[in-house]
């Protein structure tokens, strides 16, 4: 990807690991200022300081748990007050839970859906200002197929298909809400991925058959392409689909 971030910020949310920890990698690698948020500071800072071997530059990290909203409105009330600026969003933090509605109790139930959509919206919200004041920001949402209509729960549970549709829907809220104003909103919508990292050259560049899952490159590549679209664009929604053994909506 020949692409300059050279002088953006970019916060990216559950960093700590996996696709949050791939994207600043990559982003770091673009020459963007990266801000890693995540709910554990010993994954945040190992993540960073393999990006700053990497690169010769750490990124700031931010200890945040988007289920916490206390927590959130006080970090993004921060963050705005200081921050001159902030070019790129991305909402990846989330939490995970697969299984039956009786394998779990209300607080996995409710920390699912408060850190998907009330901490992302609120973390939103106050970074509105920075965003602004960019000229050129951008909020790129993760969400998941399990946000699509008709699509197979494929092990997720009951709480995470109505987090994700909730992102789902607040993507295009904050679309129609932030229209005329210098910030774009996206969204990207993985299926099941195969977590590789770009700090491993040889699984990121390997070539994949047509029955392979999608990977954390492929989410990467289209999120960079939609983030270089000439500010007269917006790519609104992207769905990631296997070539073969997708997502089959019904």
């Amino acid at each position: 990807m020949a692409t300059d971030f050279t002088g953006k910020i970019a916060v990216v949310t559950g960093a700590g690991r996996g696709l949050g920890a791939a994207f600043s990698v990559v982003l770091a690698d673009l020459g963007a200022e990266v801000v890693m948020a995540g709910r554990n500071p010993e994954n945040l800072a190992v993540a960073a300081e393999s990006i700053r071997l990497r690169t010769g530059k750490r990124p700031q990290t931010l200890p945040l748990d988007l289920a916490d909203a206390g927590l959130v409105t006080r970090t993004a009330k921060k963050m705005r007050d200081e921050m001159p600026k902030l070019d790129i969003l991305i909402n990846n933090g989330a939490q995970w839970l697969p299984g039956s509605m009786t394998d779990h109790d209300a607080h996995d139930i409710v920390t699912t859906i408060n850190s998907a959509i009330t901490g992302t919206l609120l973390f939103t919200r106050g970074l509105i200002p920075p965003l602004e004041r960019s000229g050129a920001g951008d909020i790129l949402n993760i969400v998941s197929v399990s946000g699509l209509p008709n699509v197979p729960m494929q092990g997720a549970s009951v709480a995470f298909v109505a987090a994700k549709h909730g992102q789902a829907g607040m993507t295009d809220a904050l679309r129609e809400e932030l229209a005329g104003r210098p910030i774009r909103v996206s969204a990207i919508y993985p299926p099941n991925l195969e977590d590789i990292s770009p700090l491993d050259s040889t699984a990121w560049l390997a070539p994949r058959p047509a029955n392979s899952l999608a990977t954390n490159r492929d989410v990467i590549e289209a999120a960079i392409f939609a983030l270089t679209r000439p500010r007269h664009v917006t790519l609104s929604t992207i769905v990631i689909d296997p070539d073969q053994g997708g997502i089959h909506t019904r």
